[in-house]
């Protein structure tokens, strides 16, 4: 998942509460400093990347790609935030973009890179479960 928006716009907060709904016990904070967060305790592991730091020819070195490719880490969910300031971005992915309303809240633009995902956030979407308000 590619989180991006503005300073306080909820990307971290939205994190939260996917570490909260995949059990994840210990407490989700921003890797701003670290770069990735790996918190493998939980029903799937998620890997929480912050680029907020970085240049974007910088984010490359990161070889992010070991996250989504399984080959060198468990699969799980990865989330990064500032995902604006990626070069190139993984085939399959689904991508918020964060924003705060002019009379408060939040809001969310939500789009997807395949049909996979596009019939996923559909029947998300339809159950009620992803709102216009983060």
């Amino acid at each position: 998942m590619l989180l991006s928006g503005n300073l306080g716009s909820g990307k971290t907060t939205l994190v939260q509460g996917l570490g909260y709904s995949l059990d994840i016990g210990e407490p989700i904070s921003s890797p701003t400093f670290t770069l990735v967060n790996e918190y493998l305790e939980g029903r799937i592991p998620l890997y929480h990347v912050d680029l907020y730091r970085l240049e974007p020819c910088q984010v490359g070195s990161l070889e992010l790609e070991t996250y989504w490719d399984g080959e060198e880490t468990a699969h799980g969910v990865v989330v990064i935030e500032w995902a604006e300031r990626m070069m190139e971005y993984p085939k399959e992915s689904i991508h918020l973009t964060l924003s705060h309303r002019l009379g408060g809240g939040r809001q969310a633009t939500v789009t997807a890179s395949t049909e996979p995902q596009i019939a996923l956030l559909e029947k998300v979407v339809g159950d009620g479960l992803l709102v216009d308000e983060v």
